[in-house]
């Protein structure tokens, strides 16, 4: 039984070890576009804390302090070499990160095909258009935009099931149909 007065309203941040902290930060600055928002320093209820940075989609927290984390352990086993949606030896599948608007999710897709970033997958979801990449740690990492809530919200399991696959290369990989998305109603 679930009392709406006692739901939480969302994910505030997630926490991920890292192999290597400066590589993990090239990444998440680089390629996903976050900004730096803190880092762990010495204190003297602290004298040596672990090497961690904060990052945030906007740099000001949007109203929370930070989105995601990132902590070195330099303890943990190599990265899987390819990247792949499931059977990976991982603890999080991926992490999925929404960009404000289809022109800023293309613009961030034609960025990193410059920069030469693998595209590991390019779906067409019923609610969004994602394009899965993998960091050094070998998290995947989804950059997706949102469709309009009316596209999907009829039939959330039709369009939770739903999976157009793209080009993953070259130009083909940067066209994106923002007409003719199916809708989902209930039957």
């Amino acid at each position: 039984m679930t009392n709406s007065s006692m739901a939480p309203s969302g994910v505030n941040h997630i926490v991920l070890n890292v192999r290597d902290l400066e590589a993990a930060h090239a990444f998440w600055i680089e390629v996903v576009g976050f900004k730096q928002v803190g880092e762990l320093a010495p204190t003297p209820a602290r004298p040596d804390p672990p090497r961690m940075r904060f990052y945030s989609a906007d740099g000001s927290g949007r109203g929370h302090h930070h989105d995601i984390a990132l902590v070195e352990n330099t303890a943990l086993p190599p990265p899987p070499k390819e990247w792949g949606m499931f059977g990976m030896p991982v603890a999080v599948n991926h992490i999925a990160i929404t960009f404000p608007s289809r022109e800023a999710w293309l613009a961030r897709l034609e960025h990193l095909q410059k920069m030469g970033v693998k595209f590991s997958r390019r779906v067409n979801h019923g609610m969004t258009h994602s394009l899965y990449i993998s960091d050094p740690n070998g998290y995947g990492v989804e950059l997706l935009y949102d469709l309009p809530r009316e596209i999907w919200e009829g039939d959330i399991n039709a369009a939770l099931n739903y999976v157009e696959v793209l080009p993953t290369e070259g130009k083909a990989a940067l066209v994106d149909e923002a007409v003719n998305n199916p809708v989902f109603s209930a039957s």
